[in-house]
Formats: structure tokens, sequence, C-alpha cells
């Protein structure tokens, strides 16, 4: 089932993460029999068109582009001033007038424009975070034969997605790194860890279920498969290899973080991500409750961190990295892809 669904030879899903990876990340996954992702959420049209270009010259294999379709919410100008007031001592510190900062984020939902874009490339797979867009839009993937899967952090939002067109759900356990795929509710209580959730969903579902979070070995992806996940879906343990564009303050973090270093944190987006614990999130807390909603929390602390990182430091920078992480430095994305096969174990 789970092979015959997108039609590859692993069972095994490269997450899409923004900012660490183009096309040539994707690619390689889906060369090696796996399915690549290429995050599409913060490139605008012309890199889209760029990128899946790029993509389909470099693969004949399935792919899965992946796009947030979240409600945007409001930005006031006191929202503004409030998470500005707090993070005012890291302005002056690193001599940012923070006057200069505008009210628009880069994260926008997938919307007409963009389905008629990727339309003539009839992408097979198109997966999405936060929820699913328009029925139209479903409509619009289906009918050129794509599949369309998007992440729930619970129960009830599997079957959510389950009765409004989604071909398989991303079960999201809580060790997943970068940011939680919760749509229904923000109450973070609510959610569980991998194998918990995994073996719910999949007793309550009719459709495919892929596993998501704290996998990084093949030992994980036997035991997800055991509990009933079709597919899984990695993300992490693709940071390090050839071909990721992680910068080197992101690896040099990854390589010298402690154990148990990872926290969630709303601080960069205004939603809840798993990241590194960095300065920023040590002496605010993770979680301020004066940071704006999603995604525009992230104007201001994209200004410190191109500051920061000039200084050679990573004291603002998102640092996404899942709960378990098994170092494999410089190996190729198709060999992290075969250590991770169980055909291959």
């Amino acid at each position: 089932m789970a092979l015959s669904l997108f039609n590859t030879q692993q069972p095994l899903i490269q997450a899409p993460m923004a900012g660490v990876q183009d096309f040539r990340l994707a690619a390689a996954v889906s060369n090696a029999g796996g399915l690549g992702s290429l995050p599409c959420a913060m490139l605008s049209k012309e890199q889209l068109l760029s990128e899946l270009t790029a993509l389909t010259q470099a693969t004949n294999k399935p792919y899965n582009l992946n796009f947030f379709c979240h409600t945007p919410a409001c930005y006031t100008q006191p929202q503004k001033q409030k998470w500005h007031q707090l993070l005012a001592p890291y302005f002056i510190e690193l001599g940012i007038d923070d006057s200069s900062l505008g009210m628009t984020a880069s994260r926008q939902p997938i919307d007409a424009d963009t389905v008629a874009l990727i339309a003539p490339f009839k992408p097979p797979v198109v997966s999405f975070h936060f929820g699913l867009p328009a029925a139209v839009i479903v409509q619009q993937i289906k009918s050129w034969g794509g599949k369309v899967i998007s992440t729930a952090t619970t129960v009830d939002e599997a079957k959510w997605l389950e009765a409004n067109g989604a071909d398989a759900v991303i079960a999201q356990g809580l060790e997943a790194g970068g940011h939680r795929g919760h749509f229904l509710s923000m109450d973070l209580s609510l959610q569980q860890p991998t194998t918990k959730l995994v073996e719910q969903c999949v007793r309550e579902l009719n459709i495919a279920v892929i596993a998501a979070g704290g996998i990084a070995t093949v030992e994980d992806v036997k035991q997800m498969h055991s509990l009933g996940a079709a597919l899984v879906q990695v993300g992490s343990a693709y940071l390090l290899c050839q071909e990721a564009t992680t910068s080197a303050l992101h690896r040099d973090a990854i390589l010298q973080q402690p154990v148990n270093s990872t926290a969630l944190t709303t601080i960069f987006s205004g939603r809840a991500a798993r990241g590194i614990e960095n300065r920023i999130m040590r002496e605010l807390g993770t979680m301020p409750q004066q940071a704006p909603a999603f995604p525009f929390a992230s104007i201001a602390l994209s200004a410190l961190r191109a500051k920061s990182e000039a200084q050679g430091k990573s004291d603002f920078s998102p640092l996404w990295c899942g709960q378990k992480y098994i170092v494999r430095d410089a190996l190729s994305a198709a060999e992290i892809t075969k250590l991770l096969a169980p055909d291959n174990a």
C-alpha cells in the first residue's frame, strides 16, 4: 500500500526543511528511492518556478511539494510594539533601528496563482502544513493525479484531514524538529510522542499513516512499521548531508549540542517549533507571551538573526532539529536514505 501510494521504492519521505535545502536534496532522495520534498512556502513565484524546473530536470522519480495553508492572522501596531519592547535590549546591542522593520512576513499560504504555476508540472504529491487549503485546491491537485497529504499532531486533526480529502496523514509526534503542524487547537498539551500518536491514528483512520518525529535509525523505521505506519517521514537525519544547505553556524550547533538540548519555542515565528536551545530561548523563555501570531514574530527575529550571524553567532537563529539526533556528517542523501531503508538492514 505504501509504495504503491506514492510509487516509490522505499517507504520513506524526506521532510521538507525550509532554510536548509533546495531542489538538490529533494532530487537526491527521490533518485535514491524515497520521496524527496521541496519546501515551497517561503519561495516567491519566481523562485518556485526555478526550483521546480530544476527538480524535475534532476529526477524523473516521484517528488513532493510542500506548502503552508494557514489562515493569516492580523498583526497590529500594538502587538508589534509589545513584541519590540521585549526585544529592545537586543536591538540596542546589535545596533538595529526597529522602526525600520515592516509588518509583512515571508511565509504565505498557497493560493490559486500558485496552483496555476505548479499545475503544468503535475507534481505527484503535494503536502501541507497547518491543515488543508480550500476544497477547490485539493480537487485541482487530485485532478492531475496528485496525492494530497498533510500533518496531524492529534487524532482529531488526523480524522479531520481524512474527512476533508487527504490521501494520507503525517502523524507528527512531539519529537519532530521544526514547526508543529497543529491547526485545530494551539494547545500543546494535547500533543503526544510519535509512537502513541501513530498507534491511535492507525486504529482510527482508513487511510495511510506516515510516522514523523524522532526517527533516526532503521530500527526506528521498523518500529513505526510494526505499529502500522505505512511510511516514515525523516528530516533531521538529512541536516548534515552533502546536499543540504545547512549554514555553518547551524551545523556547528548540531554537532556540539548536548543531549536533550532541543525545545519547543514560539520565539522565531509565533508558532511552536522544535530547535536547539540558544541564547534568546534561554533568556526570554521558549514561549514568551509577547510573541505575535505566526508568522509575524519572524520579522524582528530575522533582523536580529542577520546581525548576529554576521558576527559569527547563532544567538538569534532558529536551529531546527529533532529530539533524537545521530550525527552522520558529510554522507550523501542517498547513503542516508539507504541507511534508513528497512529492506537494506
